[in-house]
Formats: C-alpha cells, structure tokens, sequence
C-alpha cells in the first residue's frame, strides 16, 4: 500500500470518526430534549441546541488537533497502522480486566486534566496510572458551560488522547513507556474512549527530581546530557520537530537515575508558519528572540531553540556551573555562554556536552594537574583509616562522611588537598557510570 493512499485512508478515518461523532451527540442531545419534554418552551430548545453545537464544534477542533500526529509520520503503511491500532486500543493495550485487577496504593498528583495513581499490577509490579480527573478544573468547566457528562468526558480526555498517541509514537531511552487502554464506559462512539497511560516499570520511589543530593557528575549525565540527547531527538522526530510548549521539571521523572519525560499533552508538531521575522518571535520572561523568517513562511528552528532555552533556564543554570571539576570549567561556561544566548542549535550543544563527557570519563581534564601533589601522601595498602577520620563534604554520595568519585589516585589527592579538614583518604573497588 502506498504512503499517499495510506495516508488518505487515515484522513478518511478520522472524517468518518467525526461525523460519526457528530451525528450521535446530536442524537444523544434530541433524546435529552424529547425526555425533558417541552415546558420551557421554544427558548430553552434554541438555547440546548447553541450549546449542543458549540460542544461539537469544539470536538471537531479537538479531533483537528490530532490529526497531524496521524499524517506527520515516515509514510510507512506499518508505521501508519501501528499508530492506528494503538490509538484506538490494540491487543497490546490495557483492557478493562487489566484494569480491575490493579489495586491503588497512592495519589501521585492531580491537575487541570488529569490524575496520576500509584497502582500494583496483578504481576506486582507498582506502576502509575494516569487517567481523566473527573474533579479537575476542566471537567468542571466543561459541565458548567455544557451541562453534558458524556461530552464533557469525551472532549476532556482528548488531551490524554493526544498524549498516548505521542507517547507510543515517539520512543526514546528519555521518555516514558506508556500502554494505552479504554475506560469502556464511554458509549458515544467506541473509537473515541477515554484513554489510560499506564507507565512501565517505573521506579516510584524515585518518581521526582531531587537533584540537590547528586554530585556533578550524576547531575551532568544522568539529567543535563539525557535531556539534550531527548532535545536533539524531538528536534528531528518521526513527527516532526517537536516542541515541549508546558515545559517545567514537574514534566520530568527520573528512573533508576535517568531523566524521563512522562507529560506532553501540550506539545506541537508543527514550526509556526510566519510572513516576517517579527512573527519568529520567542518570548520569555528575561529574554526575547526573534528567528529569520524563511523563504517558504516558516520559523525554521524555532521549536527547538524553544525546547533549548527551556532547558537552560530551569536545569542548565541549575546544575551545570556548580561544582562542575575546575579543569572542566572552561568548556561548561562555553555551554552556558552559547545555550543562554541560543547561539547554537541542538545538535552543536550536544556536541559540546558529549565533548564533556569523553574528557570527563577518559580524565583527559586532569592531564594538567601537578604529578608533584603526590609527595604529600604515604601509601598504605590494605589499610583502612583508624579513628574519628571522616567528615562532612557536600556534594558526596553519604550525608555523614566525604565520599566522592575519582578518576584516579592523583585526583583524589588534588581534592584532599582541597579540603582542610582531610588528612587522608582510602580509595575503594567500587565503580559509577564512568568507570
């Protein structure tokens, strides 16, 4: 099957979803007035259909708003199918006995949308489980304005929708797995469900961003790296360059230590379209930037330089400068130089960052230090330190003695030397991520 004749069948699919969609709400509505009866008279039959209408219309934006998520892919007719099923709820999904059988432990967070619930799977498994909030502020506005429970649910749950649909579709170590379900009490059209994101494996006791008990070196790849490997992803994505438009830490977790992104019901597909330079304009609350308008009316670029000066402002500032190794010095304040004043793209930052990492990893940052430093410090083996030695160091990997990661026996005197309170140090057989 072609690209272009899939393509179609898939904008068919949605056309004939939304006329279906049309259709029985308008029938769901002419049966609430036939059982309500007549005794408000003519006013309030116009007034039920204005609101009936202005429900649909907003339903029909919604379904517009999905509809890139299905025609921005590769063109491939499995990747065009797969997306299809897993929309509409696959075998791969989470059924409604799936569903029963998970037992709630915790409330995780709420908002405007939607809720997140710490749940044990029949496996054992502590999962989360995102799902509608049916006392959230958009539910209770939509019944305000519609005085419709079945709308309403159906027009709330379009953000979980899209966040399913980008989840499953783009896949990268930074972003969480998700499966996607049905909550089969919807009965207006079975292709438009309320939708579940259930997270994989999550380790939930490490479900935020304490990033203050890290050292440098953990805050460097476990958080600042992951997250520009995920930028420079989004930014050439099978959908297009993405853009994180609610981009806050609240949107991010980290598991076993990577950083994982597990909210994007606010993102977009697509760079802005513009007619001058002054409408490639990006505004945030210090700083403004204006891109040149191409020659084919887009704002090339602008959806990463956004997710880039996101990043820098609520994690590069943050956790990059602060004890970051003297010698590493230099090449971080060029980081932050360029990222501040967004003078390069995503795909040169990275460069620099995973410049820091080999120079990090291979101590290529210590071949300036004074082989001489040596000198001070017998070597003891076998030996450990007697006595009331330890001390407190911030950062360190334990909270009552100073233990750090080295690359060497040079390194560990430089830092020793350092620090007034040390008299000597012991170096173990233990490893971390660089080796």
């Amino acid at each position: 099957m072609s690209s272009t004749r899939t393509l179609f069948l898939v904008s068919s699919c949605l056309a004939l979803t939304l006329i279906s969609l049309t259709l029985v709400l308008k029938k769901w509505h002419l049966g609430l007035r036939e059982e309500g009866g007549g005794d408000d008279g003519p006013d309030a039959d116009l007034k039920l259909d204005l609101t009936s209408e202005k429900l649909i219309q907003q339903l029909r934006e919604r379904q517009q708003e999905l509809l890139p998520f299905y025609l921005n892919s590769t063109g491939d007719q499995t990747g065009n199918e797969t997306l299809n099923e897993e929309v509409l709820g696959s075998e791969q999904g989470i059924g409604c006995s799936d569903l029963s059988g998970m037992t709630v432990v915790d409330l995780l967070g709420s908002g405007y949308t939607k809720t997140v619930l710490k749940v044990l799977t029949q496996q054992g498994s502590a999962v989360a489980l995102k799902s509608v909030n049916e006392q959230g502020s958009d539910m209770r506005t939509c019944l305000e304005d519609f005085r419709d429970p079945q709308g309403c649910q159906e027009l709330v749950s379009f953000k979980l929708r899209k966040e399913v649909i980008l989840l499953q579709r783009l896949k990268h170590p930074n972003i969480v797995e998700v499966r996607a379900g049905k909550n089969e009490k919807s009965t207006l059209v079975s292709e438009s469900v309320s939708l579940i994101l259930l997270f994989i494996g999550l380790c939930l006791s490490k479900m935020n961003i304490n990033v203050n008990v890290l050292i440098w070196g953990e805050k460097f790849k476990s958080v600042c790296l992951g997250l520009v490997r995920l930028l420079q992803y989004l930014s050439r994505s099978p959908l297009g360059s993405v853009a994180l438009l609610d981009f806050q830490p609240r949107q991010f977790i980290t598991v076993s230590g990577e950083l994982k992104l597990t909210d994007l019901d606010d993102a977009v597909v697509r760079e802005p379209s513009c007619r001058i330079d002054s409408d490639c304009l990006l505004q945030f609350p210090l700083r403004n930037f204006t891109l040149p308008c191409s020659s084919s009316g887009v704002c090339e670029g602008l959806n990463q330089l956004r997710n880039l000066y996101n990043a820098y402002r609520y994690f590069f500032i943050y956790l990059l400068p602060h004890q970051a190794p003297a010698l590493l010095k230099p090449l971080v304040e060029e980081i932050m130089n360029t990222t501040g004043e967004l003078k390069k793209n995503v795909e040169e930052t990275l460069e620099d960052f995973e410049k820091v990492l080999h120079e990090y990893k291979s101590g290529l940052h210590l071949q300036n230090l004074q082989p001489s430093i040596h000198i001070y410090y017998a070597v003891v083996r076998g030996v450990k330190t007697a006595g009331d030695m330890d001390y407190r160091c911030w950062p360190s990997y334990e909270q009552q003695a100073c233990v750090l990661s080295v690359h060497n026996a040079l390194e560990a005197a430089h830092i020793c030397s350092s620090h007034p309170q040390c008299t000597s140090f012991s170096l173990s057989r233990q490893r971390t991520w660089t080796g």
